[in-house]
């Protein structure tokens, strides 16, 4: 098993990361400090990738994202446009988490039309930046409680409900919303309808004053009697009760790789930054036992252990869906791992520096506040662990709750 970086994936590596230093990291403070200012610096390079993903064949953005983009087996063993965005990702988030959320175009809503769009739905929508609208307010982790509902009239669904927590709600050119046809029955009737923003009856009420991440807009959105056209439905209309939250579901095989992404490269960023502020008390002894080296020194190699392990599942459940293998499991670990890895690491790392990682001077006490919502977001925790206890044992969600 090769597990180092595909050579036709470096030079796109190299340029997210000269994009982490050299861009994100010298306006990261800056927008930490103005929650809900726009970065607008953001619109140049999304130009520039645009530009580089324009034609391209392993493309390294939310909107490829996907097992549609993947060759059948038979043809080979590949490495496409998941293992490249996570790759992307990872180096990116090494500057700052809250400006990859606020990059436009490249929305969680991308990566949702990407996994169950059709073929006319992609060309419509292609170029558009979509949020992702899921949580409600007595609806969290469990999205098949959502009580948003779409009702069909003539050839228009009537969208009525309400959605919070939507990462770039505001700012975005559509909100990708989670609604059910039928409520009675359950999981099955809940699909995604794309709606574009200043159509009638939908209304940002709120955003959100975050621990972290505040360069990127969160938004509360209101929707009454919302009426958008039928082929906004992203999809299949028909509801499959056999199939049952399967649809709906392939948009977070997408999308927790990528989370996972983020929470691996914030988790490295600070890593990088301890090492450089403790390097006169490390002395790179990686052959002896943790337990005759300083504690410092030991913490550090232990969190870039869990670190390694972290980035490992998550090429992994990218892999797989380059290459069209079922990874709903493996994307539940990898965004478990890594979700729980950058928490862990970024505060150790705070804690390993003292007064100097508590300090503003350093972006280290900002990587821990934006990482927390890398282990809650798309999921929290204690979701992805019981997604993946059902994996194991082959329980359905109403046998294992």
């Amino acid at each position: 098993m090769y597990l180092e970086i595909p050579g036709k994936f470096r030079a796109l590596v190299q340029q997210a990361s000269d994009v982490a230093d050299h861009f994100f990291r010298p306006i990261s403070r800056k927008y930490d400090k103005a929650e809900h200012s726009y970065p607008k610096e953001l619109d140049l390079l999304a130009s520039l990738l645009d530009g580089m993903n324009d034609g391209a064949p392993e493309a390294a953005g939310a909107s490829t994202a996907g097992k549609r983009n993947s060759q059948n087996r038979s043809e080979g063993i590949r490495n496409g446009s998941n293992m490249s965005t996570c790759l992307g990702i990872m180096e990116l988030c090494r500057g700052d988490v809250g400006l990859l959320l606020a990059m436009p175009r490249q929305g969680l809503g991308n990566s949702a039309i990407a996994a169950v769009a059709n073929e006319e739905q992609l060309a419509r929508f292609k170029g558009s930046w979509a949020a992702m609208a899921i949580t409600e307010p007595g609806c969290g982790s469990d999205s098949a409680a959502i009580r948003t509902t779409a009702r069909l009239e003539g050839n228009d669904y009537i969208l009525n409900g309400e959605k919070i927590f939507v990462t770039s709600g505001e700012r975005a050119d559509s909100v990708v919303v989670w609604a059910t046809l039928d409520r009675e029955l359950g999981r099955a009737a809940i699909k995604s309808f794309v709606v574009p923003h200043g159509t009638p009856g939908m209304s940002i009420t709120r955003l959100e004053k975050k621990l972290g991440i505040k360069a990127s807009d969160t938004a509360a959105i209101n929707f009454t009697d919302c009426r958008i056209p039928a082929t906004n439905l992203l999809g299949n209309p028909e509801i499959d009760v056999k199939k049952g939250f399967a649809g709906v579901m392939e948009t977070f095989d997408n999308t927790r790789p990528l989370v996972a992404a983020m929470a691996v490269g914030v988790a490295k960023a600070a890593l990088d930054r301890t090492r450089e502020l403790l390097q006169n008390h490390i002395n790179g002894q990686y052959a002896q036992p943790l337990l005759q080296l300083p504690l410092a020194e030991a913490t550090l190699y232990q969190m870039e252990a869990e670190w390694e392990a972290a980035r490992l599942l998550t090429l992994k459940a990218a892999w797989m869906a380059d290459n069209r293998q079922p990874n709903s499991r493996e994307a539940s670990i990898a965004k478990a791992k890594a979700g729980r890895c950058a928490n862990d690491i970024t505060l150790k790392c705070v804690e390993l520096c003292a007064a100097v990682g508590y300090n503003e001077e350093e972006l280290l006490e900002k990587w821990a506040r934006d990482s927390k919502i890398l282990d809650i977001f798309e999921g929290t925790q204690q979701i992805q662990l019981l997604i993946i206890a059902r994996r194991l044992l082959g329980k359905s969600s109403s046998e294992l709750r």
